[in-house]
């Protein structure tokens, strides 16, 4: 049976995946931050945000056995004004902002993802798409296409957008921590003081929650695809 490795960076992204009674959880990763789920067809590994945990997250996928196809997956901002919230993107093109690298993705749909280090703005949103055409935003889809392409692996990305062109959310990145997690009971406290930014959290919240659903759902597909043609071409 070939499978699927699925890599995200965060528990959330993925959890409605995994919250199925097929899978089953990896143990010997939870000391270092790294999460890996498995089933017969299909492996999720997560290891937080960002290059380093991403290439973690590659490295223990690849250790629960063969696999035939990497996919990048989790949320991602919209770099371009009328994209919705919750809309799937499957780009061909995954874009490293910091070294100008491209990496071409199986299955797209003509669009251009950027890989960046941290979390982009609004400013930072646009200059994206005016140096590079993207229309989505995220921090490790270039690191997890570099090591597919090293492994020999067929790569495609699968992003839900989360936040539109125009959000934004000051001072975020100072509650990312160095093993790549969002410390969410700091941002919390931190909210907590500052009513104006409760409505744009809330909002924050819901359209996360919708992209996770929406991305996963889109995964569950994907693993199905990859299945039927495994067996037409056996």
């Amino acid at each position: 049976m070939t499978r699927v490795a699925i890599i995200a960076a965060l528990h959330r992204e993925v959890s409605f995946l995994i919250a199925g009674r097929r899978w089953q959880r990896n143990s010997p990763y939870n000391a270092k931050g790294i999460s890996v789920w498995t089933r017969c067809d299909a492996v999720v590994a997560y290891a937080g945000m960002g290059e380093r945990r991403a290439s973690l997250a590659v490295e223990a996928a690849l250790t629960t056995g063969p696999i035939s196809e990497i996919v990048s997956a989790g949320w991602a901002g919209s770099c371009v004004p009328g994209m919705r919230v919750g809309a799937v993107v499957k780009p061909s093109t995954i874009v490293d902002a910091r070294t100008g690298e491209r990496f071409a993705c199986a299955d797209g749909d003509g669009s251009v993802l950027a890989t960046v280090a941290s979390f982009a703005g609004k400013d930072e949103k646009r200059r994206l798409h005016e140096a590079y055409d993207a229309s989505a935003v995220e921090m490790e889809a270039a690191t997890v296409a570099r090591l597919a392409q090293a492994h020999g692996l067929p790569f495609l990305a699968v992003k839900a957008i989360s936040d539109t062109v125009d959000f934004e959310l000051p001072g975020i990145e100072r509650f990312s921590t160095a093993d790549g997690q969002f410390r969410e009971a700091a941002f919390g406290a931190h909210v907590a003081l500052r009513p104006w930014l409760w409505r744009p959290v809330l909002a924050m919240a819901k359209s996360s929650k919708l992209a996770a659903e929406n991305l996963c759902a889109e995964l569950e597909l994907q693993i199905r695809r990859h299945d039927l043609e495994a067996q037409e071409t056996a």
